[in-house]
């Protein structure tokens, strides 16, 4: 019998033996699967976190996961305290070396960030220090490109700061012949964001920062004139370890330093001794240096007239234009009086020196003339010539603002202007809902209104807004938004800065607090600038009482 035939009929097991499945094995191979997720998990965490390290820096790099450092302008700078050099040293002498070494890295981590992600304010230098040794930055280096100098303060001696200016390689050679040994750097707030990026004790308990400032501006000395400009650096060398003044390379310095010091005969007696404090206050440099900021040029004004509503049983009748004639068998009528004026924008705010070219100034109405109340203004195009216009003495209507005089601008010995960017110009205020009439908006509104401008009518600015920054009569706002619009990234959020100029004599509100304008107490918004990446940037000005 061919048991081929019936092969589907013989009892179940009789067959081939099955195989039997190993749950140890897999068991085994999903614990391996597992951990090895687990450990590409911390990993990534690992490298994401922690981007002040060699390694991990180099990883995101070729991956394109971090940006290189950008340029900050003075306005839109991240939010810090400026420091003295008393200050540091009290403040990072008193860390232990655990606390020390993690406090570094968060800062060069921040650095390494562009400060999108800062817990606390910013640590920015402010004082003047001397520079003891320079040279010149190569491959080997954190920075590829520029040039490092070892700076002493001349407040406290037990504190050291290599500042890095980063640079182009063309301007290295104008910066040798500038940063020489004994000069004097003069950080100021109003001026310089010089940024603390690591923090070293040395052996002898000193401690040396390192500092690189964040507006890579343009500099010159008190008694020269060349000037060197600064470039963020493309890429960071962290492999090249901090300091950048290595132990040995430091010592040499300060040996130099002594003997220059001692070779030189108006710094006898003035070296500073470690551990002991510098009685009473240095004398001023003879040679700073310091940063320069180019101004910014102003459009010409332009002329728009003022057509005021006018009561008709108020008018009275107005002589012809001296020269003027009267057609034939044409009466004389009474013609309501119209008072125009020169509507100017504002001055930019970084650049607070006005033009050169005079305004013409607002002559008052005759006493007869009855007031003119609750004036409304529209522009108007203007067909006069300009010269005619300012031959012309346009009377004043009540409640608007009256031309200020221009201001001289001064020069550098270039010819070029020098931007000013300390506050305290002079302007009309006003009672609380006494000033002109205008459009009032708020901060939802900005995006559209630096699309139009604000050239030819008076725009004011409500809402409730955070300092960010205070200085003499400057400050930085932001918009105070809500949880909800945060979360849900409704309003202007972050991505606007109200930057508020203040009249002589006003103090302006402390960093930290919250400032809130309604239609009784708004800012004038002066001009409205978006930049490239969607920031607004919105220059107002306090005109209450």
């Amino acid at each position: 019998m061919d048991r081929g035939l019936f092969r589907y009929e013989e009892p179940y097991g009789h067959g081939r033996p099955r195989r039997r499945t190993n749950y140890f094995a897999w068991a085994i191979a999903i614990l391996l699967l597992t951990g090895l997720a687990f450990t590409a998990w911390l990993a990534g965490f690992y490298i994401i976190g922690q981007p002040e390290r060699p390694d991990s820096y180099r990883i995101l790099k070729k991956l394109h996961k971090v940006e290189p450092p950008k340029r900050f302008e003075l306005t839109a700078a991240p939010p810090g305290e400026f420091l003295t050099a008393t200050q540091l040293y009290e403040r990072y002498s008193a860390m232990g070396a655990a606390e020390l070494a993690r406090t570094s890295s968060e800062l060069t981590r921040n650095y390494i960030r562009n400060y999108q992600q800062v817990r606390g304010l910013v640590p920015y230098v402010v004082g003047r220090y001397t520079i003891m040794e320079t040279r010149e930055l190569g491959s080997s280096d954190i920075f590829a490109d520029g040039m490092v100098a070892l700076t002493i303060s001349a407040d406290r001696g037990e504190l050291l700061m290599e500042h890095v200016y980063p640079a182009e390689p063309q301007v290295v050679p104008l910066m040798k012949q500038t940063l020489n040994v004994g000069l004097e750097i003069k950080l100021e707030r109003t001026h310089d964001l010089s940024a603390v990026i690591h923090v070293e004790r040395l052996v002898d308990g000193r401690l040396m920062i390192t500092a690189i400032p964040l507006l890579y501006g343009t500099y010159t000395v008190t008694r020269g004139t060349g000037t060197f400009s600064l470039e963020p650096p493309m890429d960071l060398n962290l492999g090249a370890g901090w300091p950048v003044f290595k132990d040995a390379t430091r010592r040499k310095a300060e040996i130099h330093f002594a003997t220059y010091r001692q070779q030189s005969p108006a710094a006898k007696g003035n070296v500073p001794i470690p551990g002991l404090a510098p009685s009473g206050s240095p004398p001023p440099a003879e040679n700073e240096l310091v940063r320069v900021e180019q101004a910014v040029p102003l459009e010409a004004p332009k002329v728009a007239a003022v057509q005021p509503k006018i009561d008709n049983r108020s008018a009275k009748a107005t002589p012809s234009p001296k020269g003027g004639k009267l057609a034939k068998n044409q009466k004389a009528t009474p013609t309501p009086a119209i008072a125009q004026q020169l509507v100017t924008p504002s001055p930019a705010p970084i650049a607070m020196a006005a033009a050169s070219t005079p305004k013409p100034t607002v002559a008052e109405p005759p006493r007869s003339t009855p007031a003119i109340k609750s004036p409304v203004v529209s522009a108007l195009p203007v067909a006069t010539p300009p010269e005619r216009v300012a031959a012309a003495a346009p009377a004043q209507v009540e409640g608007a603002l009256p031309a200020l005089p221009a201001q001289p601008v001064p020069a550098d010995s270039s010819g070029n202007a020098l931007a000013s960017i300390a506050g305290g110009g002079t302007w009309k205020t006003f009672a609380p809902g006494r000033m002109p009439l205008g459009r009032l908006i708020g901060t939802s509104d900005l995006k559209d209104l630096a699309d139009r401008g604000v050239v030819g009518e008076r725009v004011y600015l409500k809402g409730q807004f955070v300092v960010n920054f205070a200085d003499a009569n400057r400050a930085v706002l932001r918009p105070r938004s809500k949880l909800t619009d945060t979360v849900l990234h409704f309003g202007a959020g972050s991505s606007t800065r109200i930057i508020v100029d203040f009249p002589a004599g006003y103090t302006p509100p402390s960093q930290g607090s919250v400032v809130s304008r309604d239609e009784a107490r708004p800012y004038e918004i002066t001009e409205v600038r978006k930049q490239d990446d969607g920031q607004l940037n919105v220059f107002v000005r306090e005109i209450m009482q």
